[in-house]
């Protein structure tokens, strides 16, 4: 199937390229039954009401370890953060005690729900909000109970299920920047251009593939698409800015989880915009 413009994505207009926008082509259904696989998890967080504030969150009866933790650190501190972490609906990955980069990302998705500005090192604030944490602000108003929400300001994604978040992850969406980028497709090299958007707005989940599935605009893992060419897929590199060609971009150990979560037809409601500092 050609690559084709997506309604509401500005594109670049090139002579001789071909007008893209998201991450992927869109393809018949391959893996994943449409029906969402519900996977029990504990948190301290109450249930989020649709189009509300934050949900309160019950004062914690916890106390954090309060070790200063640096990326590679080992040890007892760490396993907790990652059990709390876990607890609270982020994904740190194994709990084994290793401050590497998959807890990294949770805790960089922990720092911006509680409003404080992401890092790698875990201090006092952070420990504090892990004692008492915010739940993610509600975003889609009237939502349905089982809904992705995108966040694009905060650059996270929060999963609910039956009404409270099972599944907060950092993610890195569409950079903004127009594109024009060669590549082979459908056996013969072409030019791709287009703006690196997530647009804002409502959509449902439709296709998805298992494992690595090739885009005109690369490779995409565990993709799950809701508009048009746009998806969920995991990437070796999420960093903090928003960095796609308008997919979004989360975690590997997340989209290994996501897609027993996340059936066909969910909706999935994107809101905000990325203010660059």
């Amino acid at each position: 199937m050609g690559a084709r413009r997506l309604p509401g994505v500005a594109a670049l207009l090139t002579a001789g390229a071909v007008i893209v926008s998201g991450c992927g082509t869109p393809a018949p259904q391959r893996t994943h039954a449409s029906s969402p696989v519900l996977t029990p998890a504990t948190t301290t967080t109450t249930p989020a009401t649709a189009g509300g504030p934050a949900a309160a969150v019950p004062a914690a009866t916890v106390t954090a370890p309060r070790k200063t933790l640096k990326l590679g650190a080992k040890g007892k501190a760490v396993t907790w953060m990652q059990e709390r972490l876990t607890e609270l609906g982020y994904r740190p990955g194994k709990v084994d005690g290793k401050y590497g980069g998959t807890t990294l990302a949770a805790v960089w998705a922990f720092q911006k729900v509680n409003g404080i500005k992401p890092t790698s090192t875990v201090a006092r604030r952070t420990w504090e909000a892990l004692e008492t944490p915010r739940a993610p602000r509600v975003l889609a108003r009237n939502g349905k109970p089982t809904r992705a929400e995108v966040d694009l300001t905060k650059q996270i994604m929060v999963m609910y299920v039956k009404g409270e978040a099972k599944l907060i992850t950092h993610v890195s969406s569409g950079s903004g920047v127009a594109y024009c980028e060669t590549a082979m497709w459908q056996g013969k090299q072409q030019r791709f251009c287009g703006s690196a958007t997530t647009p804002t707005g409502n959509y449902r989940t439709t296709w998805r593939a298992s494992g690595w599935h090739k885009s005109y605009l690369g490779q995409l893992y565990n993709p799950i698409f809701f508009n048009g060419g746009i998806a969920f897929h995991g990437a070796l590199s999420v960093p903090l800015h928003p960095a796609s060609h308008g997919c979004v971009r989360m975690p590997m150990n997340v989209a290994e989880v996501l897609p027993d979560m996340l059936g066909k037809g969910v909706p999935v409601h994107v809101r905000g915009r990325f203010k660059r500092a």
